[in-house]
């Protein structure tokens, strides 16, 4: 078949294969002289993924996407029952993988994948109530379910993809900007109330909001509630936060006050993406990469190696091709006529620019470093399926834009 008759969008069919090429190319730079013997097969291991993960991309191309719409509260429960079942199966310390043929499965891309289409089809068949309270509450809490379960595992960086999934369809359903921040105000006040008069300043907002917006009598009584409770939690909730998650948040507002510990990522992957200037040190000659310095390379940081050897050049390139899918990919959300296929293709899409963001805002100290893997780049199996799986339902959804 002739690629026009398959009706394929090129830049979406071809620009994450190009980033998962250069992934693979810097996967092993980045391992090639590690002293841990098995991270040497890591770039054998990603090729692999990749010819699966478009493999799935192919076969999700074909399936007609009602069935996605139909089978929308069959792949929710399958999640939950995947991330319920990992915290009893899995044998290592952090319970996030199904050792399956000696290769490693994550539930939680799954989830982001499900929840996106049960979100999808349940904004849907709420059109009439689309605006209502009561539909913004329901759907938060479709999420917060496996949001929970994987931060129990725990991932505190996939559970966050899944509200960022959330919060992109709350704006492309037209929920209007005072309603969705009345929505996240509870996260606002929880961390906000780590020193009372930035809570002061937070609640007087807070107040002005809800005059603002108006939601009635009952509703702004709860979320006064609510915020007033998540302000209040706010000690008990970062006690309950595992050591590595709370030096996380302490080297992101200072990463010089452990510069050996906690901060020792955050500081060797700022030296790494300075030390390649303009073009770069060139291929597998990166000093922070190779000389072991720069941590978690291959997965986490694997954008300070590329930046480290191709310099500013290289990593802006990069830059443009992630920015080329995201465009494409609500240019596809926008023009699809069917308001299903729409949120879905709107969904995914802001889970690919959220994890973008975050993974190169943590590589250059704008972002805690939470572990969100760069798409198509970072090396990681089930990461590489999702974010093919979630290519081969935008191109359909792409060829099929004409549909109701």
């Amino acid at each position: 078949m002739k690629i026009s008759r398959l009706k394929l969008d090129s830049i979406l069919a071809f620009v994450p294969i190009i980033l998962s090429i250069i992934g693979i190319i810097f996967i092993y730079s980045a391992t090639k002289n590690s002293a841990i013997t098995a991270e040497h097969t890591y770039f054998e291991k990603q090729i692999l993924w990749l010819m699966l993960g478009i493999g799935l991309a192919i076969v999700l191309y074909f399936i007609p996407l009602k069935v996605h719409e139909v089978m929308a509260y069959v792949y929710y429960g399958a999640a939950i029952f995947l991330l319920v079942l990992v915290l009893f199966v899995s044998k290592s310390g952090a319970a996030r993988w199904f050792n399956i043929g000696g290769l490693g499965l994550q539930p939680a891309e799954f989830a982001k994948f499900a929840v996106c289409i049960v979100l999808s089809r349940f904004f849907v068949y709420r059109q009439l109530k689309i605006k209502k309270f009561s539909t913004i509450v329901i759907a938060l809490l479709i999420v917060i379910i496996p949001t929970l379960l994987i931060v129990k595992q725990p991932d505190l960086g996939s559970s966050l993809v899944g509200l960022a999934t959330y919060l992109t369809l709350l704006v492309w359903t037209g929920m209007p900007i005072s309603r969705i921040i009345l929505i996240v105000s509870p996260v606002i006040s929880l961390i906000t109330a780590f020193h009372w008069v930035t809570w002061i300043f937070a609640f007087a907002a807070f107040l002005m909001l809800l005059y603002i917006s108006r939601p009635g009598i009952t509703i702004s009584i709860l979320f006064l509630l609510v915020f007033i409770g998540f302000g209040m939690a706010t000690p008990y909730l970062w006690n309950r936060l595992h050591e590595y998650q709370r030096q996380r948040v302490l080297t992101f507002l200072d990463p010089g006050q452990d510069p050996s510990g906690s901060g020792y990522h955050v500081i060797q992957s700022k030296i790494a993406i300075g030390s390649g200037g303009i073009i770069g040190r060139g291929f597998m000659k990166g000093t922070q990469t190779k000389l072991d310095y720069l941590p978690e390379r291959h997965t986490d940081f694997i954008y300070s190696v590329i930046s480290e050897e191709l310099g500013f050049v290289g990593s802006i390139m990069v830059l443009l091709l992630f920015s080329l899918i995201i465009v494409r990919g609500f240019m596809v959300a926008y023009k699809a006529r069917n308001p299903f296929n729409s949120y879905v293709a709107a969904g995914l899409t802001g889970a690919v620019a959220f994890q973008t963001l975050v993974n190169i805002g943590m590589t250059v100290g704008l972002m805690p470093v939470t572990g969100v893997p760069l798409p198509f780049v970072s090396y990681g199996g089930s990461s590489m399926l999702y974010n093919w799986a979630l290519i081969g339902v935008i191109l359909a959804i792409n060829r099929d834009w004409q549909e109701y």
